[in-house]
């Protein structure tokens, strides 16, 4: 069994897979919630499905970028819930957890662009195709303007995540377009269970995890 965290944005999200490979979710789009729901809806998703937190093989956490409080919560979480415990922590890349909620949805999709909006005028960015079936990054997690992400984008291409109202809207008539409703936990469990070159979810120890933050500089 595993349970994953996404709390990167807004989205307060956590999954349980059973032990029948059912997948389970709480989950709130309300900002601030990380701190209240996080332990509540751990809690709730254990006694609903009448296990214990000893019985988890696997922990999965989105490690970043994102909310710097929201990405803290988490880490802080999961430090706590695994001490002195022999539950795996693995960490993986959040935008990659969008563009697989993507692909989940629509196989025919070739190219997604994950973003969350940033400060100021920018957005975290990285781009992902579709290859043979599986989910491939084509760039690194960056920082960059909105015009200079809008520049990037082809027709046709998908985009998912959060600030994409702050995109212009003609040119988003164009592309295929996936709301906050697509991010989630359950696609961190997705992308851990296909991911077997560890492309995307990579093993860490508990005490040690820190989300990957981007610094003001980097904005």
């Amino acid at each position: 069994m595993q349970l994953a965290l996404e709390t990167s944005t807004n989205i307060c999200s956590v999954a349980l897979r059973d032990s029948k490979g059912e997948v389970h979710e709480k989950r709130t789009e309300v900002k601030g919630s990380h701190s209240e729901k996080l332990f509540l809806f751990i809690d709730e998703l254990i006694k609903e499905q009448d296990v214990k937190f000893s019985d988890l093989e696997t922990v999965v956490v989105s490690e970043g970028p994102g909310s710097y409080t929201g990405l803290r919560i988490s880490a802080s979480a999961v430090k706590g819930l695994l001490f002195d415990s022999d539950i795996k922590l693995y960490a993986v890349n959040t935008l990659a957890g969008f563009a697989e909620s993507v692909f989940n949805t629509k196989q025919e999709v070739q190219n997604i662009h994950s973003i969350i909006d940033a400060r100021r005028v920018h957005v975290y960015h990285q781009s992902f195709v579709i290859r043979s079936g599986k989910l491939e990054s084509i760039d690194s997690v960056k920082v960059i303007p909105i015009k200079e992400f809008e520049e990037q984008l082809q027709e046709g291409d998908a985009i998912v995540g959060t600030g994409l109202k702050r995109l212009n809207s003609k040119i988003l008539e164009k592309m295929d377009v996936f709301d906050s409703s697509y991010i989630s936990a359950k696609s961190l469990l997705n992308l851990y269970q296909k991911d077997d070159e560890h492309s995307f979810a990579k093993e860490v120890d508990p005490r040690d995890f820190d989300p990957k933050y981007y610094t003001s500089n980097q904005v």
